[in-house]
């Protein structure tokens, strides 16, 4: 008997109508792919986001206003199971930091090959964040040019591998202590603990340490706590 593969469901928020064609059609052709909603407003997406219960929720960064942060945020709060990428200009200029901070699981350049777009979409589904070589390289250049030196890390505790799974899935501390039953100031004492044996100074180096370095970690549930499950 055959298994019957999930689709991912995506939603596409983007003011230009052919990019989102685009973005449908090329979505289209895979069979574990499937666009269940569209916006070209930004008004809309935290609504969407909460009606069809998307996996995957890919961003105009121009649709974010002011505070692209607050805008992840407020999504996420709508529907906590999505995991946004933001979709950049080729020439932007951002604090990726910030992005990852918010919630978001990638940054994508629109003018990137679209093949990019279903592995980044695929990448999101794994818990494994995404972004372009270049700002990686970017973000991490500070710690591997300081003077202290990266540390090993086969002092991590379980307790603190099962925190850096979540962190690299995108989970805020106040999913992760509700996933492990602790306090948030516990996880933050955690956290603490953690940069300093690896030798980082923020969540975003900690995500791409882990993944860079392939540590081991424990799987985690695709939603942190009492948060709702992702529709299928």
């Amino acid at each position: 008997m055959s298994t019957v593969k999930k689709k991912i469901r995506i939603l596409i928020a983007d003011q230009e109508g052919v990019f989102r064609l685009g973005l449908k059609k090329l979505f289209g052709v895979e069979d574990d792919l499937y666009v269940v909603a569209q916006a070209d407003q930004s008004e809309q997406v935290p609504g969407l986001a909460e009606k069809f219960k998307p996996d995957v929720i890919f961003v105009q960064l121009e649709m974010m206003g002011r505070d692209p942060a607050e805008f992840i945020t407020r999504v996420r709060y709508n529907w906590a199971g999505g995991k946004v990428m933001v979709v950049v200009p080729a020439t932007a200029n951002l604090d990726g930091k910030q992005l990852v901070k918010a919630g978001a699981v990638g940054i994508i350049s629109r003018a990137t090959d679209p093949e990019e777009f279903i592995k980044s979409a695929r990448h999101a589904m794994r818990n494994e964040l995404w972004l372009p070589k270049s700002l990686a390289e970017h973000e991490t250049e500070p710690a591997e040019a300081s003077d202290k030196p990266r540390r090993p890390v086969d002092m991590l505790t379980r307790r603190e591998k099962s925190i850096i799974a979540c962190l690299v899935q995108g989970w805020r501390n106040r999913e992760i202590a509700q996933e492990l039953h602790i306090s948030e100031q516990t996880v933050k004492n955690h956290l603490r603990a953690i940069y300093d044996k690896v030798g980082v100074s923020d969540r975003l180096e900690l995500a791409l340490y882990a993944i860079h370095q392939k540590l081991e970690l424990s799987p985690v549930p695709h939603s942190g706590g009492d948060l709702p499950a992702t529709a299928s």
